[in-house]
């Protein structure tokens, strides 16, 4: 018999399959999460496969059925390693990649090389030259040097790849200044409004190796709302409409990226996915029709909006100490070192103690890292019940950024990573050992 979940603040903010047993314990996948943090150790991130493939679907029909011609490529950087690599293939998604070492990451489970999309605003001679190599699908190429380097290296091997060109088309999506991606002063992409924009499409269009099939934008993340997405699309699609007649330039593909929004906290509130897909989706087919342009192919990269629901990061409470009249801090055996993103953007998060999950609120308490920094502050002022050393506290939508920006920062071991589905665990990255930290260094 398990409590009526809907008595549970926070819990909505979890993976789809979370509960409470009669324990009174939290349960992710129909697994005790207590009987996990025992298991395995904490720091541990746990995932939850349903939810992970809920996610895919939820993109495929959202947006498959309003625009049947729609590729939906799952943004790596948010989250990677062989075991999700392996089941975002399965779910039939393509891979946005930043670096080799994630195409490496795909390659080693047999990704098709044809779903991948290899995108960077500076992508290293070497990087280019091995995606050539792997057959990659396209390059989304970000630079004038990028441009003139990819074409003379598929020339050299006499064979000729596809691209899209990275346009910044100058839009604000009204995020954090740290992940805002598609305004003029932004290290990424072609600016739009100086016409850089324009003098890479009418170059690319005269080299022998490169084949241009589209154009790409990526406002930043998480996006709050449609309307900088439809901004942008307005400026695309005249453009394109531009080069059309300037250029004869057919636009085949044309990518919309990603950025789509997840709740972190219970205050937290954003449209579903379905608008998100109405509003990019109905201004897309009105802008082409007016433009009387032929629909392309249109791709999404959702990364954040996959994974970081269906995560949930597990930590051990030692220390507690009150300061009287001024903060009660509860101390866990992680922090920054595996979750960089409260003292990096002011991420805001939630918690639960796994094995109280059902007892009332009474403590306003800030949970603390054990790094050796100030600002190593995971969840300042919430509300838990009554904590004590070995209880071990859930931390939910956690499954995106943390673990690929996590680091040994004080020498600290990285977590290990568990995968859950219908009351099965298994560990899909062992914790790093003591031995791990200097397993590289020569004396």
């Amino acid at each position: 018999m398990s409590t009526p979940t809907q008595r549970i603040p926070r819990l909505h903010l979890f993976p789809r399959d979370t509960s409470v047993n009669a324990a009174g314990h939290l349960t992710i996948g129909g697994c005790d999460a207590y009987d996990l943090a025992k298991e395995y150790g904490t720091p541990l991130y746990v995932f939850d496969e349903n939810t992970l493939r809920h996610q895919c679907r939820e993109f495929l029909e959202r947006f498959g059925s309003r625009y049947p011609d729609t590729v939906v490529c799952y943004a790596a950087k948010a989250f990677l390693n062989r075991a999700l690599a392996k089941l975002i293939m399965d779910q039939g998604l393509g891979l946005d990649v930043v670096s080799i070492g994630e195409f490496a990451i795909a390659r080693s489970v047999g990704f098709p090389p044809e779903r991948v999309y290899f995108h960077g605003n500076n992508k290293l001679p070497e990087e280019l030259a091995q995606a050539i190599d792997w057959d990659i699908g396209r390059v989304v190429v970000d630079s004038i040097h990028e441009l003139r380097l990819l074409d003379h290296l598929a020339r050299k091997r006499n064979t000729t790849q596809d691209i899209l060109l990275r346009l910044t088309p100058n839009v604000d999506p009204h995020t954090h200044e740290f992940t805002t991606t598609g305004v003029l002063d932004s290290k990424f992409g072609f600016p739009m409004s100086t016409g850089q924009a324009e003098e890479a499409l009418e170059e690319a269009m005269t080299l022998a190796g490169v084949n241009l099939l589209g154009l790409h934008f990526h406002l930043g993340s998480p996006i709050p709302d449609t309307q900088p997405f439809e901004s942008a699309l307005r400026v695309l699609i005249e453009f394109a409409h531009d080069m059309k007649h300037k250029c004869d330039f057919d636009m085949v593909e044309l990518s919309v990226g990603g950025g789509f929004p997840v709740a972190y906290s219970v205050a937290d509130s954003y449209p579903q996915m379905g608008v998100y897909a109405d509003a990019i989706i109905t201004t897309l087919t009105n802008l082409l029709l007016k433009q009387s342009l032929m629909p392309p192919r249109l791709t999404i990269e959702p990364g954040r909006a996959i994974v970081a629901r269906s995560g949930v990061a597990l930590y051990t409470v030692g220390a507690t100490k009150e300061i009287p009249g001024v903060r009660k801090f509860v101390c866990i055996d992680g922090g920054m070192s595996d979750n960089i993103r409260p003292p990096l953007y002011g991420a805001k998060y939630e918690a639960l103690v796994t094995n109280r999950a059902a007892e009332p609120d009474v403590h306003t308490v800030t949970v603390a890292g054990k790094l050796c920094e100030s600002g190593d502050i995971l969840i300042r002022d919430i509300q838990l019940p009554r904590v004590a050393p070995g209880d071990v506290l859930a931390v939910p939508t956690s499954g995106a950024y943390c673990i690929p920006m996590s680091s040994n920062y004080n020498a600290t071991p990285r977590p290990a990573i568990v995968f859950v589905d219908r009351g099965r665990a298994r560990i899909v990255r062992r914790r790093e050992t003591l031995e791990d930290l200097y397993r590289l260094d020569i004396p």
